[in-house]
């Protein structure tokens, strides 16, 4: 499956995740290790993202959270070390928001992945099926 995503996400995603990422390195970031791997091995992100399979989404969907988070602290840094009206505070806004979009979107990838598999599969899909049965583009 195809999660479109704008220039304006992609820009967003990448420079975020290369951040979470350098940070991490720090202790300063609490990400799971393998949303910190989803990262580091999808980056630079190039335009839709494709995924394959439930578990591919599954992880996805935390490095995106892991990302969401770090926006969303750094968004509430800037609106009380500056003010809400300030350039920086907008653009942290819609950084912010063009990530929860693209996460948005993600869950409902998510969603419907799992329905089709319990559909398929006459009940709920196992680990083995989450990680193996594909979906094509």
């Amino acid at each position: 499956m195809i999660l479109r995503v704008s220039f304006e996400e992609i820009t967003t995603l990448n420079t975020a995740a290369e951040r979470v990422l350098a940070v991490s390195g720090g202790g300063r970031v609490m990400a799971p290790p393998e949303a910190l791997a989803e990262l580091a091995a999808r980056l630079p992100l190039g335009g839709d993202i494709s995924v394959h399979t439930l578990g591919q989404q599954n992880r996805l969907l935390r490095a995106v959270d892991t990302i969401l988070s770090h926006m969303k602290r750094q968004m509430d840094e800037i609106i009380v070390d500056q003010y809400v009206g300030s350039d920086d505070a907008v653009n942290a806004y819609f950084d912010y928001a063009n990530i929860l979009a693209v996460r948005s979107r993600l869950q409902g990838m998510g969603r419907e992945m799992a329905a089709l598999l319990e559909v398929m599969l006459d009940g709920p899909p196992s680990p083995e099926d989450i990680e193996t049965i594909s979906f094509p583009d």
